[in-house]
């Protein structure tokens, strides 16, 4: 259903700065308007917990609905939703589980072409669990003429989920195999803090041959389209496997430009990270977040603490480690394979204030963190000049879209990364329109976010929608 005219958003460019030494977020009156003017709309609202949005050869957004349970596909001009498919098998309890990532064939819709839909979700392998314990990629096939998809076909089953940090972003790479990342669950926090994180235990040969991918946590897959391991894929103490990079927290974004592959990634109370992955790269978690410099980040194992810590524990103060608690340096670590991050958002010093009184309710809200949900490309030869041949994050405690621009290497990014768009709106996913003029940016259906004074709010603005922002300036 589209949205009447006075949904429509007057949007203006928006600057935010966590300000390092407790000094305040900037308010809205600083906001400046950009060179690159913008109007906004809301295309559609009411998307149960959309996740993923793929702009398809059918001209149509590819929509998946993580608490939804379905695939639909909304017009980019008016709005209209067609539901592709339901999964009722998916379980969608946590905040994380349900339907995640969704890829299209790269021959899909195209003569000959068999039409597949390569998705991934979340399941429960009993009744009696109370929270999903594996996700799979299910393969499926478009029927071009009931517009559905059909012919379920499960290529990697009984991945480790749960019902936090499962990631789940599904991209084909110009060497046709598909890439998947998968989070560590979130163990070693929260209501998981006792179980321990397995970023980087690697499989055994052992493992491998019968199939036991409990070792998938905290990694990205490079997988064979039958679900095989590609026989190129990195060795890895002495075994190949699925596996491509490993150390990882959350990656929920990952984007090809050219042959090369970034991704964006969770950090804790610090230090998001932008990545350049490359085959068999180590990228630190849970020892290093960031760069590896000790810097406002130690990493304690909460899952071989001893009672009276335990006790101690405090989620909103995670940088505070009673004694009782095993801890790891990041430089007392090294692996000859770790590879630090192009970019963080934010590295902070070790005398970091990580309270203000103005966030007691939602604390992490202040953390130097803006949650990064998605990453996808800007071409070098769009319509917006400046945009030409940037990375594009989505962000969901900030709600802004952040451009990085690449260097002419294709593989460094310069300068600092430009907001834009800010509203009251956790954004989890954003496609530039095949004119590119225009970003399609999706927001999640609720949760916590920063209001458009800077300041934590429950309340959501525009909840399960698509805004589309359009370039209101001179074309090239």
């Amino acid at each position: 259903m589209k949205i009447s005219p006075i949904k429509v958003l007057l949007l203006s460019f928006m600057v935010s700065l966590f300000a390092f030494g407790g000094q305040a977020l900037a308010a809205a009156g600083d906001a400046v308007r950009t060179a690159e003017p913008f109007t906004g709309k809301v295309l559609v609202e009411g998307l149960d917990g959309p996740w993923e949005m793929l702009w398809g050869p059918d001209n149509m957004l590819w929509v998946t609905e993580r608490l939804g349970k379905r695939i639909v596909r909304v017009d980019p001009a008016s709005g209209a939703v067609r539901e592709a498919a339901r999964i009722d098998r998916a379980n969608a309890a946590g905040g994380h589980e349900g339907i995640l990532g969704l890829a299209l064939a790269p021959d899909f819709l195209k003569k000959g072409g068999k039409n597949y839909v390569y998705v991934v979700y979340t399941y429960k392998s009993s009744p009696s669990q109370s929270k999903s314990d594996f996700k799979r990629i299910a393969r499926f096939r478009f029927d071009a003429k009931s517009e559905k998809l059909v012919d379920e076909k499960v290529i990697l089953d009984k991945i480790p989920a749960g019902d936090d940090h499962n990631a789940g972003r599904i991209v084909f790479g110009p060497d046709g195999k598909l890439y998947l990342s998968l989070g560590e669950l979130g163990h070693n926090q929260g209501a998981n803090m006792l179980l321990p994180n397995e970023a980087q235990r690697l499989p055994s040969a052992a493992e491998v041959r019968k199939s036991d991918w409990s070792s998938y946590v905290g990694k990205v897959l490079r997988i064979e389209p039958d679900g095989s391991i590609p026989r190129d894929n990195p060795v890895l103490d002495g075994v190949r496997s699925h596996i491509f990079t490993y150390g990882h927290r959350n990656p929920q974004g990952l984007v090809f430009v050219g042959e090369n592959l970034f991704s964006c990634e969770h950090g804790p109370s610090t230090d998001d990270e932008i990545n350049l992955l490359v085959s068999g790269g180590n990228y630190g978690w849970p020892i290093v977040a960031g760069f590896r410099d000790n810097q406002a980040y130690t990493y304690a194992d909460w899952s071989k603490a001893n009672k009276s810590a335990i006790d101690k524990y405090d989620p909103n103060q995670p940088n505070i480690i009673p004694e009782g608690v095993p801890v790891i340096r990041e430089l007392d670590w090294n692996a000859p394979n770790f590879k630090e991050p192009l970019k963080t958002f934010y590295t902070v010093p070790n005398s970091y204030n990580f309270k203000d009184s103005r966030f007691e309710k939602l604390p992490y809200l202040f953390w130097p963190t803006v949650a990064p949900s998605s990453i996808t490309y800007y071409p070098a030869d769009g319509a917006i000049e400046a945009w030409r041949n940037s990375l594009i994050i989505t962000t969901l405690k900030t709600g802004e879209l952040y451009r990085m621009k690449l260097n002419a290497d294709g593989k460094t990014l310069q300068g600092d990364a430009i907001p834009y768009f800010h509203t009251a709106n956790r954004y989890r996913a954003a496609v530039v329109s095949p004119d590119t003029k225009s970003i399609f940016v999706m927001t999640d259906k609720g949760g916590n976010v920063l209001d458009r004074n800077f300041m934590p709010t429950s309340q959501v603005e525009n909840s399960g929608a698509i805004i589309v922002f359009t370039y209101a300036g001179e074309g090239k």
